[in-house]
């Protein structure tokens, strides 16, 4: 059972013991991302995260890896829209050990600049493998067009224009005004002495104050109707079909998650069985929904021929109308129910995997649900909350289209039109 401890400062420190172990997974989770930046400063919170590895007053960037190595250990980061992550796995017996290499990387990173101009070129290349990848492209394109003017639709990475203006005083101004304690959440699981360690944690994270001014508050994020298309000399077509989706933590989370899985989330999916196994017009096609706090999207993706895209749009709406004439049974349902609790289960048997759920419910949503609680809300699924939940989510009047790879002067506006009715 887990336990919520909140320190003097606004620290949360997220705890789960688990005697029959003998690794510990920590995590410093931090509720900045992508969406807290301005397009003057995109890129930055990805940016600092890669700096936090980068030496410290009394390591350098090599002593962190070597130290970390040493052990045994496992150290790693990453960012995402909303929220950044350090984490680290090793035995129990190392734990002392880690927790003063991730707090002298949190509070003591140098940002020298001539680290940052290193490290630059490596988010560059990082940049250039994003665009070398299509079927992440079609995301992050998709996610542009239908934010416009949120920075929620801004990359995670930045360009190669914001990022080259980041100095060791913009680094440090931006890391002050948004690390703050009452935005973050450290998680520890595993074998460990809970008293022991939540004294630990409070005597390197004590220090840890709140700024003279909070942060500025995100931006509430619009969903845009668009047809966005980026060229790009490849054999596919990548392409997504959008709708709005729900938030995080919405009462109808456990309803998306079963529907997805039954709609186009496995290979015994109906978009899979159509497209891929019945016809043959696609290796890749699958369906998954985006949550953030308060918006979310629903996406349909495909990697095809060009040639294809026609047919592969009509099938993908077809599939949405025989919601209607095709209705999912009750034996579908239960099916799917068991699976997903299955996956749940086996999933959580990890310290990693349980870190991980617990640092970004707390983060995000303020509370976790255990396993069983976890289990009734997905028992809890009907068809009629199904049925609701597919009613709201496929809006003919805003969905949208996104397509990376050569596809010349194909009329994808028409193309939608003639696929989905309208």
């Amino acid at each position: 059972m887990f336990e919520i401890v909140t320190l003097d400062n606004g620290l949360r420190v997220a705890l789960e013991e688990m005697d029959f172990v003998r690794s510990i997974s920590l995590g410093i989770w931090v509720k900045n991302g992508s969406r807290n930046e301005n397009p003057a400063s995109s890129g930055i919170s990805h940016f600092i995260e890669h700096m936090l590895f980068k030496g410290t007053d009394s390591r350098t960037a090599k002593q962190i890896a070597d130290d970390m190595d040493r052990i045994g250990g496992h150290i790693n980061a990453f960012t995402s829209k909303e929220y950044t992550c350090y984490y680290t796995r090793l035995l129990d017996t190392h734990f002392d050990f880690a927790i003063d290499v991730l707090s002298d990387m949190f509070f003591r990173s140098k940002f020298d600049d001539k680290e940052i101009v290193k490290e630059r070129n490596v988010i560059l290349e990082e940049i250039d493998m994003y665009e070398d990848t299509p079927e992440e492209l079609v995301n992050d394109v998709t996610q542009y067009h239908v934010w416009p003017d949120n920075s929620l639709g801004q990359s995670i990475l930045g360009t190669e224009s914001t990022i080259s203006k980041f100095d060791h005083g913009f680094f440090t101004r931006y890391f002050n005004a948004n690390y703050l304690p009452e935005r973050t959440v450290i998680t520890i699981v595993g074998h460990f002495d809970r008293n022991e360690t939540l004294k630990k944690i409070e005597e390197r994270f004590t220090a840890f104050q709140k700024p003279l001014a909070p942060p500025s508050p995100v931006s509430a994020a619009t969903f845009k109707k668009c047809i966005a298309t980026k060229e790009k000399q490849i054999e596919q077509t990548h392409m997504c079909i959008t709708f709005p989706g729900i938030p995080a933590g919405d009462k109808r989370t456990y309803d998306l998650i079963t529907f997805n899985n039954m709609f186009g989330g496995g290979m015994s999916s109906r978009l899979f069985q159509s497209i891929r196994e019945e016809r043959g017009l696609a290796y890749t096609v699958y369906s998954f929904p985006v949550s953030y706090s308060d918006t979310g999207i629903f996406s349909i993706y495909a990697a095809l021929n060009a040639t294809q895209v026609d047919e592969v749009l009509h099938l993908m709406f077809n599939e949405i109308s025989k919601l209607q004439s095709d209705a999912i049974t009750e034996a579908q349902l239960n099916k799917t129910k068991e699976q997903l609790k299955t996956n749940l289960i086996l999933g959580l048997e990890s310290t990693t995997n349980r870190m991980s759920s617990l640092g970004r419910s707390q983060l995000l949503l303020g509370e976790t649900l255990t396993e069983d609680e976890i289990a009734k809300k997905i028992d809890a699924v009907s068809l009629d909350s199904i049925r609701e939940l597919t009613n709201h989510l496929f809006d003919m009047d805003k969905v949208s289209f996104a397509a990376v790879g050569s596809f010349g002067d194909k009329d994808f506006s028409a193309l939608m039109k003639k696929a989905a009715g309208v």
